[in-house]
């Protein structure tokens, strides 16, 4: 074993660990909070975990195998199987995405009509849709004999060793990515932009209000004017960063992987194989990077791993107007008469 090979070996391990870890806790986040679990979009954000878990527990561990193996790390039969599975999974991920995109654009354009237009009924139907179209690609190649181990990515995936049938084979390949990362794609892009618009609509309407307000308090402090000139700037690129985080991910994690298929279907075109293992590292990154992107940084998540984390410890939280009255009668000595 080389030291690329070592060092591929370490990315992925290390991705692995992270994954698992954090895809765990965002399930058991959902299942502690039940106000999480009411929210439509949990729904969206479970299927996107137990997907990256899978991915982590299956498809990982074999192309780690593989790599250290230099070789199938399985049977014909387990390597087709592994292969439908990691074929479903990287689409499933990616419609998935697409699914949370559409969930945040609804939630940000029509915030009345919100509720009835995103129930948990319309997010199961969301995630019925990823799942059918998601397996409808890895099936049919199934049907065709194009799943087994590709030595290029070390990995059990999509592949054809034919001649013949590299034509059929590349519009196949063409079409899977075509309507799984380029679609996905697309409605991340008309989804978020479309929040950013109305994101900086709202900025500037605050932003209005603040600097008439400052303007009637003429004799504020002046780092009072400053703090609230500071928070206005970092209001108007909050939206910003975030939306450049969900898309961002997407393209670093999926674009090399999905370029460098459509790349290997010219046969023009040398592509090292260490560029194709570390090509597919990026995309199993993604499984790592989205409970921090899409769950473990928002409100409701951290504070649902701080009740975790106290239940670990064997702490209680302390809150002062959770205080009943049962609570409090205890806390008086009695007095005997």
């Amino acid at each position: 074993m080389d030291s690329w090979d070592a060092g591929l070996a370490g990315l992925l391990g290390g991705t692995m660990g992270v994954s698992l870890l954090s895809n765990a806790l965002v399930l058991l986040c959902v299942l502690r909070s039940a106000d999480i679990r009411r929210q439509a979009p949990a729904l969206l954000t479970v299927n996107l975990t137990c997907g990256n878990l899978l991915c982590t527990v299956v498809s990982m561990p074999l192309t780690l195998a593989g790599v250290l193996a230099r070789g199938p790390p399985a049977g014909d039969r387990l390597c087709r199987l592994a292969a439908f599975l990691d074929t479903f999974l990287a689409a499933n991920s990616m419609l998935s995405v697409a699914a949370l995109g559409l969930d945040r654009w609804a939630a940000v354009v029509f915030p009345l009509r919100y509720r009835a237009r995103m129930r948990p009924r319309d997010a199961a139907l969301l995630v019925a849709y990823t799942w059918l179209h998601a397996l409808a690609f890895p099936a049919a190649a199934l049907g065709l004999s194009w799943l087994g181990f590709h030595p290029l990515y070390a990995s059990c995936t999509l592949c054809s060793r034919r001649p013949d049938e590299r034509a059929r084979f590349a519009a196949f390949s063409g079409a899977f990515h075509a309507l799984s990362f380029l679609l996905s794609l697309v409605v991340l892009c008309g989804a978020y932009l479309k929040v950013l618009q109305v994101a900086r609509v709202h900025c500037r309407r605050i932003d209005v209000i603040t600097m008439q307000t400052l303007v009637l308090l003429a004799d504020i402090h002046p780092s009072v004017r400053e703090r609230c000139l500071e928070e206005q700037k970092r209001r108007r690129q909050r939206a910003t960063k975030k939306i450049s985080t969900f898309i961002g991910t997407f393209l670093v994690c999926f674009a090399p992987y999905v370029i460098t298929r459509l790349l290997e279907l010219s046969s023009t075109v040398p592509i090292s194989s260490h560029w194709g293992v570390l090509s597919k590292c990026l995309a199993y990154s993604k499984a790592a990077s989205d409970p921090f992107v899409y769950s473990l940084l928002r409100h409701q998540y951290r504070k649902s791993c701080r009740e975790i984390l106290n239940r670990i410890l064997n702490r209680r939280s302390f809150h002062p107007s959770g205080l009943t009255g049962d609570s409090h009668s205890q806390n008086i000595l009695p007095v005997s008469e």
